[in-house]
């Protein structure tokens, strides 16, 4: 006989809905495979009186969030609300009454995921989040089991599908910005407020969750430094292709020497890497491991019913280990040193405006020399009074770099300081 597993729900959104539509309808097979039987017995909503397309029983939907946590026929609590207040309180209080937490909330992971992980693991209950950074990509569950036994050097992903939808229109339409931007938010894959996607706030929650688990460390959203998309121009785009690459925003990991580096910007990667390929809402993100080597994870990175899928992958698990009295563990997190941007190293591409006078690129070369940047390649396109260069630099410090474009900003021969992007993979 199937063992019962009561499913309490806080929220139900388009991802809480979507869960507990594929709940309804992968039911039996789950049954089947497992010996669980899979009960929503209680769902937190903030209006009662709003229709959503899954029909609950009688007696289901209440507007309490305590009253799930709370509810003694509630075995798992699911939180799909959002937010770090009060989710981050009230998976501390399931914790407390002795229940797992299956989440897809990286605001709750990315500002408060050590303490919540420490918590879970003196309360011996699982914490799941699968779908709290790629959608409906399994990508947690391989860092901490797979991959378990191997040291990790370097993620690097796309992990937001609305910045690469928008960088997808520009590359292959000629789209600006602002017009891909509009047909992101008319197609629903941006908000009206787009500000935490193009600004590179979500992939830098995102990129503080996959560090904590790639690395073992303790790492949070204010350790990430972000830097969006909303400066790429359509001529940056054209550089690019002209230079064989693509722009992408990349959130970006690294172990180095003890300590953790975590970044999201824009970078220029070359068009023959797997992450140039990923096109419109898709994600992708690219592992390196010191046994394994390379491996590329891909899928839909966000939408209801893929992110629902990997909510439900977490909840099996955890009704799973509730029944069979066991449950997975976050491995210990240390307390690392996070690197500051400016000691780590890139190429970098700078696109200037010049007037075009003699000696010009003379006093160009000499700043870069002076802060200690070599250049690689320059490449110049002739304006009506003036020229626009855009120079390629060997591996260079981010703090040279930035000396380097502040004493680019005082030369008189310099109309405008452009775009200033990092160039992965030719070096």
């Amino acid at each position: 006989m199937d063992a019962s597993v009561g499913i309490g729900m806080l929220g139900c959104g388009n991802v809480g809905s979507a869960l507990a539509t594929l709940v309804d309808e992968h039911g039996a097979d789950v049954a089947a495979r497992t010996g669980v039987e899979l009960r929503i017995v209680r769902v937190a909503v903030r209006d009662l009186a709003k229709t959503r397309p899954v029909t609950f029983d009688d007696g289901v939907l209440v507007d309490d969030p305590t009253a799930v946590v709370n509810d003694p026929e509630v075995d798992v609590v699911v939180e799909v609300m959002g937010g770090v207040e009060p989710a981050r309180t009230l998976t501390l209080a399931a914790f407390q009454a002795g229940r797992p937490v299956v989440t897809g909330n990286k605001e709750l992971l990315a500002a408060a995921g050590p303490e919540l992980f420490d918590a879970a693991a003196k309360a011996e209950v699982d914490l799941l989040f699968e779908a709290a950074v790629a959608g409906g990509i399994p990508l947690i569950r391989p860092l901490r089991e797979s991959l378990a036994g191997d040291r990790v050097l370097r993620v690097m992903g796309i992990v937001n599908g609305t910045t690469n939808f928008i960088l997808t229109r520009m590359a292959e339409s000629g789209a600006t910005f602002a017009d891909a931007l509009a047909e992101a938010q008319s197609l629903g894959y941006a908000e009206a407020d787009p500000t935490a996607d193009v600004e590179g706030l979500d992939a830098g929650a995102k990129a503080a969750i996959i560090a904590s688990i790639a690395f073992g460390v303790r790492v949070v959203a204010d350790d990430v430094y972000c830097e969006g998309i909303t400066s790429i121009t359509p001529a940056d785009i054209a550089f690019a292709d002209r230079l064989g690459h693509v722009i992408k925003l990349l959130a970006v990991a690294d172990a180095v020497d003890g300590e953790v580096a975590v970044r999201v910007h824009p970078a220029m990667i070359p068009k023959d890497h797997p992450l140039a390929s990923v096109r419109d809402a898709f994600n992708a993100v690219f592992l390196e491991g010191e046994a394994v080597g390379e491996l590329m994870f891909y899928g839909r990175g966000a939408g209801g019913r893929p992110t629902a899928s990997a909510l439900l992958g977490d909840l099996v698990d955890a009704a799973v280990n509730r029944r069979r009295g066991t449950h997975a563990t976050v491995a210990t997190l240390r307390d690392a040193r996070i690197r500051p941007l400016d000691e780590l190293s890139s190429q970098f591409y700078l696109q200037l405006q010049l007037f075009d006078r003699p000696g010009v690129l003379a006093d160009v070369a000499r700043v870069f020399g002076d802060n200690g940047v070599s250049i690689r390649d320059v490449v110049q396109q002739p304006l009506r009074d003036e020229a626009r260069d855009v120079f390629i630099t060997h591996r260079a410090r981010e703090s040279d770099m930035r000396a380097t474009v502040a004493g680019l900003h005082a030369l008189e021969c310099v109309d405008r300081v452009g775009s200033l992007i990092r160039v992965i993979g030719q070096e």
